[in-house]
Parts: C-alpha cells; sequence; structure tokens
C-alpha cells in the first residue's frame, strides 16, 4: 500500500487498537486464572479460557501491524 507523503497509514493505528485490546484481554483472562470465580458464576466452558487466547491473538496481530506499518519504517 502506498502512504502519501507525511501521512500516517490507517493500519498502524488499528494495528495500535488491537496490540490496546489484545493486552487487557488477556490481563483480564491472567487474573481469572490467579483469582478463578466461583463454581455458581462460572460460564459454561470456563476450562478453555478463551479470554486468553483471544487476547493473545489480538496481542499478536496488532504487533504485527504496528511493525509493519509503523511511520518510522521506510516506505
Amino acid at each position: 500500500m502506498k502512504m502519501h507523503e507525511g501521512g500516517i497509514s490507517i493500519w498502524f493505528f488499528i494495528g495500535v487498537s488491537l496490540l490496546v485490546n489484545g493486552v487487557l484481554i488477556t490481563g483480564a483472562g491472567v487474573w481469572e486464572l490467579i483469582h478463578p470465580p466461583t463454581p455458581d458464576k462460572q460460564v459454561v466452558l470456563f476450562q478453555y479460557h478463551t479470554n486468553v487466547w483471544w487476547g493473545a491473538l489480538l496481542l499478536v496481530l496488532g504487533l504485527i501491524y504496528c511493525l509493519k506499518y509503523s511511520p518510522s519504517r521506510k516506505v
């Protein structure tokens, strides 16, 4: 993709958004691993820890986008 002179690619901001959401979701998932809810308040598939996996996926994708479309990177 071409960048306009002096502009920042929108994909960089999408990467930042994915990265921030990934950190927050992964952090919440790790918190739940350390402090699990009582059995009566757990969701049905709690044992799969999907928030940790989903957050890690968003974190990795956000990191890839941030590195690939970084404004300091030469085009």
